[in-house]
């Protein structure tokens, strides 16, 4: 091993050079070198540096020499993940709303805006549940705006933390404080949003004649609370398990509210409150509202034109002879939606044709889109549907010919069976007579299925609208779904564990903080060209580290390494300069 001395900007400008300890060693006859750990700033190592080179190679140090040159490291975390969140957290405004009234309670100690930036923050740099919650305040430096770190109870024992005993298990009086914190966010819910939706409006220029909304769910373990939890359509596969549904609302990209819903509720009945929510609470009188297709009834198509609403929604494909029909008439020419700018500025999908068609009703307007993509994927899927069933249709015909079954009642029944799984009997159809089971590909049905491939369609009574720019707008729902695919996978929002609708409604809103800092993370490394999602580069950030260490003297410092090459890019792109977390003026840890 061996030192080595790097330079590096740090804030304002300043260049400092850093030293980093580095190992040598052969991989497939190949000669590599790795970096072990970055020491910190070469300025504040400087006197003890021949002690320290002494001590790496093994040899004795007299005390003397100890007691001026050793140097001791106590300690070192993860801090690059929370100093992101940490700033973010500023940037948009949350520590200010936070820290309105009611943002200290009773015996809390801390503000707000620091505890329930600890909840947020571990949501979006390592999902775990409030209990794991102590394991985490071990492995990163997590600190209030004061510079005291926050630290799980067990470490907290000097003795404990000096005889390197297993952790103890986490207590209920332990999360109290938690929970309490939870409790509160859930109360200032609705002025959070409110205060938040004006500061990113103002801050970002939003484009708020948009709204897209779409629908998910997330599942209980146990029982979950007796409100809200119920059993129904599970987006999770997981039929069994009691859920809620949850309703984000993205404008121009960011989700300013959320709604949680009763598990068993229709997608359609939860429109109504939406749209209120939007009027009352956040002012947006007219919006083109943009819906999947399980939004679309009659009501909620008349409530959108009462309340002179725009919307653009694809039509549902359960009503099949409908769709089916629009489709047979698109037989005009094909307009290409361009791979080049859409009404958002972004890269629209490659190969996307789209044509308008006549409507039923007067005023409305109806789009028939072809995707190359879409086709691809459900002409596998079908492929793969037709194979399986007619596996199992080969084997009943099999098991007829030799006599094992021989009951038309069960012949039918069993033929049934096979065609209801995979949506059997759009492709196949079958005949017993004279003791022989037939079966054959059913012509009309499977032009019909063949037709629906890679097609869908889109409906909106704006007049404005150019076909591209309709298609391109719906397609815009995929942020949504994105949002859903963070704000369930990598924030983890499933499974929920608490068993009161408000600790319920609290954690999902924690979740929500969570993904609105994890889609301010990737706005800004989209800007600045960087391909990373906003999960690989806060993986990428851990290199930047908090190390203390004890000087010979006595004397105790704190140094922040700058992180690997990646580390820096990302960084830069998101104008981080300051690395150094805050100084605290006393106690320099709190026990939690």
């Amino acid at each position: 091993m061996f030192l080595r001395t790097v330079k590096a900007a740090g804030g304002q400008g300043v260049q400092h050079e850093y030293v980093r300890l580095v190992e040598a060693y052969r991989e497939d006859g190949r000669a590599k070198q790795r970096v072990v750990c970055n020491l910190g700033r070469k300025d504040l190592l400087a006197a003890h540096l021949d002690a320290l080179i002494r001590l790496l190679r093994g040899e004795r140090v007299p005390r003397a020499a100890r007691r001026l040159g050793e140097v001791q490291a106590t300690g070192a975390w993860d801090w690059g993940p929370m100093l992101v969140a940490r700033t973010l957290w500023r940037e948009v405004g949350l520590e200010a709303i936070l820290d309105g009234p009611g943002g200290r309670g009773p015996g809390d100690g801390r503000a707000l805006a620091d505890r329930a930036l600890v909840l947020v923050a571990n949501r979006l740099c390592a999902p775990t549940s409030e209990h794991g919650l102590a394991r985490w305040l071990e492995t990163d430096f997590v600190c209030d705006r004061q510079g005291r770190r926050w630290m799980p109870a067990w470490r907290g024992d000097a003795e404990r933390r000096a005889s390197r005993l297993p952790r103890v298990r986490v207590e209920l009086r332990q999360l109290k404080q938690w929970y309490r914190t939870l409790d509160q966010l859930a109360a200032r819910k609705p002025h959070i949003e409110q205060e938040l939706y004006l500061r990113l409006r103002d801050l970002f220029s939003l484009k708020v004649d948009l709204a897209l909304y779409d629908l998910t769910s997330t599942y209980f373990e146990g029982q979950g609370p007796p409100t809200l939890g119920a059993h129904g359509h599970s987006r999770d596969g997981k039929p069994r398990n009691r859920q809620v549904l949850v309703g984000v609302v993205l404008v121009d990209g960011w989700p300013i509210t959320h709604h949680v819903f009763h598990g068993s509720a229709r997608d359609a009945t939860t429109v109504p409150q939406v749209l209120e929510d939007l009027e009352q609470r956040f002012g947006l009188r007219r919006v083109v509202f943009v819906g999947d297709r399980g939004m679309v009834t009659s009501a909620n198509l008349a409530l959108l034109r009462a309340r002179r609403q725009g919307y653009i929604v694809g039509l549902n494909r359960r009503r099949r002879e409908e769709i089916y029909r629009y489709i047979q008439r698109a037989t005009g020419p094909w307009t290409d939606c361009p791979a080049g700018l859409t009404a958002r500025e972004q890269p629209a999908p490659p190969k996307t044709r789209v044509q308008e068609v006549a409507a039923d009703h007067p005023g409305v307007r109806v789009f028939v889109v072809q995707s190359d993509e879409r086709l691809a994927y459900e002409q596998a899927q079908r492929l793969k549907a037709m194979a399986r069933v007619r596996r199992e249709l080969e084997a009943l015909e099999r098991r007829v010919a030799r006599g094992r079954l021989k009951q038309p009642a069960q012949i039918g029944a069993a033929a049934a069976r096979i065609l209801g799984r995979s949506h059997g009997y759009r492709y196949y159809d079958w005949t017993y007579r004279d003791g022989r089971f037939r079966f054959f590909e059913h012509p009309v049905n499977l032009r019909r299925e063949e037709a629906y491939e890679g097609t869908y369609v889109i409906q909106t009574e704006e007049p404005h609208l150019t076909p591209v720019e309709a298609v391109t707008i719906y397609k815009e729902l995929s942020e949504v779904e994105r949002a859903f695919a963070h704000l369930k996978d990598v924030i983890e929002m499933r499974p929920i564990y608490h068993q009161t609708d408000a600790r319920v409604q609290a954690h999902i809103f924690v979740a929500a903080l969570a993904l609105l800092l994890h889609r301010a993370i990737e706005k800004k490394l989209k800007a600045a060209g960087l391909d990373l999602s906003a999960t690989e580069a806060l993986q990428v950030l851990r290199s930047v580290r908090v190390v203390d260490f004890t000087l010979g003297t006595g004397e105790r410092k704190r140094s922040v390494t700058r992180g690997t090459h990646r580390a820096a890019q990302i960084l830069s792109a998101l104008r981080l300069t300051d690395l150094d977390p805050p100084t605290a003026p006393g106690k320099a840890e709190t026990v939690v």
